[in-house]
């Protein structure tokens, strides 16, 4: 197939980019490569896809991979800039898109909420819009766990009553899902939500528990502990996300007919809550070192618990994550240390 990746710079996307080209599929990859963090390792995980910072440097102009041929482009572009992805869609005649491109993080939503307007409204709308007038079979795009928000049932269920988000991030990520339904129901589009669960591994985003930890004790320094400790996650490592993505791209638009699913929502998490503590002592073993932790209140927009139910994606895809908290955060930290020379 041919397939949109948007944030194909970004650490799901990157992960899913590099997933599909090696299955046979033709990608084309589009990122804005903002500031939200170092844009360094956005263009390192380009290099990694043979795209170098030169070429990826360069606005709305298509770069093809010297490590895989036609078989990754990429496209420096904002998602809200429609009528570039508009011409992009009509050149490239897509398959299916997976979009992954958003302003993540719910912390950073308090402080910029203008960047979660642009990119996850604005943004989202348009490439619905172009899903729409370019007869695309299918639309994958990232939900979030966040959209719970002060749900105390666990685990998390995709029927529960998720009205109630406690961030801007969240809300945009629950628009999303009545955006699409909408889509979905007057024009016939196929659209699938994926709701993801705290993901982490190698090539992670340097806002998340796990890098900012490692970084921290490596350096000594001290970590931030939220809740005083108390916090709960469903931490998925990036390879089961990245399987369980690809097959919700891949099923035939045949069965999806057959099924009549052309509005969908899954959870994708490990199917597992694990307490933070717990977390920061698999670092502590793989670095061998020790943190020096500051115990803190609860953060605005935090939740101290979550776990995702995946039996809805277990029984349509056969979903089966795999990798236990101890290796996925030993694949990290050796990731880590080589990466920054450590």
């Amino acid at each position: 197939m041919k397939i949109l990746v948007t944030g194909s710079a970004g650490f799901i996307g990157f992960h899913v980019s590099l997933s599909l080209i090696k299955r046979g599929h033709e990608v084309v990859g589009v990122d804005n490569i903002n500031m939200y963090y170092d844009p360094s390792l956005k263009f390192a995980r380009l290099g990694e896809l043979g795209i170098t910072k030169e070429q990826a440097s360069e606005h709305n102009t298509l770069c093809q991979s010297s490590t895989y041929g036609d078989r990754f482009k990429f496209i420096r572009l904002g998602i809200e800039e429609k009528n570039h992805l508009s011409v992009i869609f009509k050149t490239h005649k897509f398959d299916k898109v997976c979009h992954l491109a958003a302003q993540a993080g719910v912390r950073y939503s308090l402080e910029n909420p203008d960047a979660y307007i642009n990119s996850n409204l604005v943004g989202f709308s348009t490439i619905l819009e172009c899903c729409r007038h370019h007869d695309i079979k299918h639309l994958v795009y990232a939900s979030s766990s966040s959209v719970y928000g002060l749900n105390k049932k666990v685990p998390f269920q995709e029927d529960d009553q998720v009205d109630h988000p406690i961030s801007l991030y969240a809300a945009t990520k629950k628009s999303n899902e009545l955006m699409a339904h909408s889509y979905s129901h007057l024009f016939n589009i196929p659209t699938t939500g994926l709701r993801f669960f705290t993901v982490y591994g190698p090539w992670g985003r340097p806002d998340m528990a796990l890098f900012l930890f490692t970084d921290a004790i490596t350096k000594e320094q001290p970590i931030k502990v939220f809740n005083k400790g108390e916090m709960e996650r469903d931490f998925t490592y990036i390879d089961d996300i990245t399987e369980g993505v690809v097959k919700v791209m891949e099923k035939s638009e045949e069965e999806r007919i057959k099924n009549n699913e052309y509005y969908k929502i899954y959870n994708i998490g490990n199917n597992k809550s694990e307490k933070l503590m717990d977390f920061i002592k698999e670092i502590e073993k793989h670095l061998g070192k020790k943190a020096i932790t500051n115990m803190l209140p609860m953060q605005p927009g935090d939740v101290q618990k979550t776990w995702a139910n995946i039996d809805l994606l277990i029984k349509d895809y056969g979903y089966h994550p795999s990798t236990t908290i101890s290796d996925g955060v030993k694949s990290f930290t050796e990731w880590y240390k080589s990466y920054f020379k450590v």
